[in-house]
C-alpha cells in the first residue's frame, strides 16, 4: 500500500513538473516570438525612417535658388541628413531621435521653399520692371532719334530754304565795237564774251547781304572753260569761268554775270551753270554758229 501510493505521489510530482516544464516551454517560446515580431517592426521602422530621410534628401536636391547664402546652408542641411543616414543604418542613432530630427530639417527645408519662392517672385518682378524701364528707355531713344532726325530735316530744309534760286536764265555771246559799245552776236567769230543774265527770286529766309555768284561755261567736250578776269577756281576749289558779288536783299534782283574767255569761242553749244558758292541755283546753255 506504501508503495502504491508513492508511486501516486511521484506520478503527480512527474504530472507537475511536466505541466511547470511545460508553461515554463510556452512562455518561452512566446518570448522569443514576440522578440521576433519586435524584431521585424523595428527593421520595418527603420526602413520607414531610412526612406523619409531619403526623400527629404531628395526634396532638398530639388531646392533650386541662385543666392549663395541659401545654397551653402542647404549644403550644410545635407550633410546633416547624410550623417543621420548613415547613424541610422549603423544602429547608432535612436529612431525616435532620427525621426525627430527629420521633422525639424523638414521644417528648415519648408521654410527654404517659401524663401526661394519668395526670392524668385521678386526676381520676377525685377525683371517685368527692368522690361518695363528697358521698354521705356528705348521708347526714350527712339524718341530722341526722331527728334534728331526732325531736326537734322529741318535743318536740311532750313537751308535748302536758304539757298537763293536763279530763273528765267538766259545766255548770249556779245561783241565789242571799237566805240566801246556792246551788240549781241551769235556767231563764234564775233562773240568777244557771253553774258549772262537771270533773276534771283525773292527769299525771305535767306540771309541778305553780298553773295557770291560764279559762273561755269562748259563746252560740249565737257570742259570748263576759265576766264581772263577772274580766278580759275572758287573758295570751294571749284573750277570756274566768272565771278560777280551781288548785293541781296531777299527781295528779286535782276543780274547779268559777263564771262570773258582766254581763248576765242568756237561754234557749238555751251552750257552755262549759275552758282552761289558751290550751290547750283540756275542754268542755260549758249548756242554760237
Amino acid at each position: 500500500m506504501d508503495s502504491q501510493r508513492i508511486l501516486i505521489i511521484t506520478s503527480a510530482a512527474l504530472a507537475l513538473a511536466c505541466a511547470v516544464l511545460g508553461y515554463q516551454l510556452y512562455e518561452r517560446t512566446g518570448d522569443v516570438e514576440k522578440g521576433e515580431a519586435d524584431l521585424v517592426a523595428l527593421s520595418l521602422e527603420k526602413d520607414h525612417v531610412l526612406f523619409d530621410l531619403e526623400k527629404l534628401r531628395f526634396s532638398y536636391d530639388t531646392l533650386n535658388t541662385e543666392n549663395a547664402l541659401i545654397i551653402a546652408e542647404i549644403a550644410d542641411q545635407r550633410a546633416q541628413i547624410d550623417g543621420l543616414v548613415q547613424q541610422v543604418r549603423n544602429g547608432n542613432w535612436s529612431l525616435s531621435r532620427a525621426k525627430k530630427e527629420a521633422e525639424t530639417l523638414r521644417t528648415i527645408m519648408k521654410g527654404y521653399v517659401a524663401t526661394i519662392d519668395s526670392l524668385n517672385q521678386l526676381n520676377l518682378a525685377l525683371i517685368d520692371e527692368n522690361d518695363q524701364m528697358r521698354a521705356r528707355v528705348e521708347e526714350v531713344q527712339e524718341r530722341n532719334a526722331n527728334l534728331v532726325i526732325r531736326q537734322q530735316n529741318m535743318e536740311d530744309i532750313i537751308s535748302t530754304g536758304q539757298t537763293l534760286q536763279a530763273s528765267e536764265s538766259s545766255a548770249s555771246g556779245i561783241r565789242l565795237l571799237s566805240n566801246g559799245k556792246q551788240r549781241e552776236s551769235n556767231r563764234a567769230a564775233r562773240a568777244d564774251m557771253v553774258r549772262v543774265c537771270f533773276t534771283l527770286l525773292e527769299n525771305k529766309i535767306a540771309s541778305p547781304g553780298n553773295k557770291t555768284i560764279h559762273l561755269q561755261v562748259t563746252t560740249e567736250s565737257g570742259e570748263i572753260l576759265l576766264g581772263s578776269q577772274t580766278e580759275s577756281t572758287s573758295e570751294d576749289q571749284i573750277p570756274i569761268s566768272a565771278t560777280r558779288q551781288l548785293d541781296y536783299a531777299n527781295e528779286r534782283l535782276e543780274a547779268c554775270v559777263f564771262f570773258m574767255p582766254i581763248a576765242p569761242l568756237s561754234e557749238g553749244i555751251y552750257a552755262i551753270s549759275i552758282l552761289e558758292g558751290s550751290v547750283k541755283i540756275g542754268e542755260t546753255q549758249l548756242v554760237l554758229y
